[in-house]
């Protein structure tokens, strides 16, 4: 039996229709940057999040990169966030002329605490960039807080957590800005590269806004150098149809999480740690095998069972940051690069797949 780790036909089979119509929309309307699908994503989404301001733009990385130049970090500054995640994340560092520093992980939700932010602190400290990874929120309460005492802007990660929570706030919403990824494998995939960036402050919206279209608010009048960052309309489209399956397509993966749960109990493998005060949305489902990892994931794949290493290197072992950054012990961090595993996790999966997933892991350990 054959078992993806995303099925994104299957995503196309229930959708495909709506999506069609909505392209076609588009293509009748001529219009196909900075349009009313766009504007009405942006409405849509800064709803979701809880928040008065979200500007589309046209990938995770730019969301990122954006807000970073928005808050006016550049050369000098340095800027905390975790090793354990995808290079995006630092890359929109060192593309604003920042240094990145790495910190370490709790080993349970693989996220960043107040407590490991606070032992990464420096003097040249401006920023920080916490991600919500596999789909759960930091702890963000202790991490707002410590960010005010030092007068650092916290911008949130959200690439996989887009409608995750913490104690009824949502992801992109707790910081001075939220940056958000609609790659297609995410929850809430385009059908191609697609961001977006949630802020509280109008005037980082219009910097925003400003920013992602060659540093003009009106046409051949540039007020500062900005980049070519427009999502486009067929995107924006195709968006807005996926979003209001999106509770639903969350209710399914956090139903398979728990199906995983009680077909895995027991086994030699440590389970995803939900924290329980918000919403996990298990963009993925991630454990964690303390031997035999590499042989696990083969087993699997004899079996016809995709299954995902997120992440194999953490970013201070990269070649591009290990000669700065090499000597430097992360042990959490290096821990969960041996150790994680990942298990096809999506909304259309099957009760005989989550099954086979499930025995076929065990029969292995």
């Amino acid at each position: 039996m054959k078992v993806p780790i995303l099925d994104l036909a299957a995503e196309q089979a229930e959708l495909g229709a709506d999506i069609r119509k909505a392209v076609e929309r588009v293509l009748a309307s001529g219009h196909f940057i900075l349009g009313p699908e766009g504007a009405a994503l942006e409405r849509e989404i800064a709803t979701l999040c809880g928040v008065p301001h979200a500007v589309a733009c046209n990938s995770g990385t730019d969301a990122l990169h954006l807000a970073l130049r928005a808050a006016r970090i550049g050369p000098g500054d340095e800027v905390l966030t975790p090793a354990f995640t995808f290079i995006a994340t630092a890359e929109a560092i060192a593309y604003v002329g920042a240094r990145p520093v790495f910190a370490d992980i709790d080993p349970a939700t693989f996220n960043l605490t107040a407590a490991t932010l606070e032992r990464a602190l420096t003097p040249k400290t401006r920023a920080v960039i916490v991600v919500h990874l596999f789909g759960q929120c930091a702890d963000m309460p202790p991490i707002v807080e410590l960010c005010r005492k030092r007068g650092l802007v916290l911008v949130e990660d959200c690439a996989q957590a887009i409608g995750a929570d913490w104690a009824g706030t949502a992801a992109g919403a707790w910081g001075d800005f939220g940056g958000f990824s609609f790659y297609p494998t995410k929850n809430l995939g385009a059908y191609g590269d697609a961001g977006l960036v949630t802020t509280r402050e109008a005037k980082h919206d219009a910097m925003l806004r400003m920013l992602r279209h060659h540093g003009s608010k009106v046409t051949y009048a540039h007020e500062v150098i900005g980049l070519n960052s427009r999502l486009d309309e067929i995107q924006a489209a195709i968006l807005r149809v996926k979003l209001p399956h999106l509770a639903r397509f969350t209710a399914a993966r956090r139903a398979h999480a728990a199906r995983y749960r009680e077909l895995l109990a027991g086994a030699k493998l440590q389970l995803p740690f939900e924290h329980g005060r918000g919403t996990h949305i298990y963009h993925q489902f991630t454990v964690r095998l303390a031997a035999r990892r590499d042989e696990a994931r083969k087993a699997l794949a004899d079996a016809g069972i995709a299954a995902g290493i997120y992440y194999p290197v953490p970013l201070h072992k990269q070649p591009v940051f290990e000669k700065e950054y090499g000597r430097i012990s992360l042990p959490a961090s290096e821990a969960a690069a041996r150790e994680v595993l990942s298990l096809p996790i999506y909304p259309q999966l099957a009760d005989e797949q989550l099954r086979h997933v499930a025995a076929t892991l065990r029969a292995c350990l």
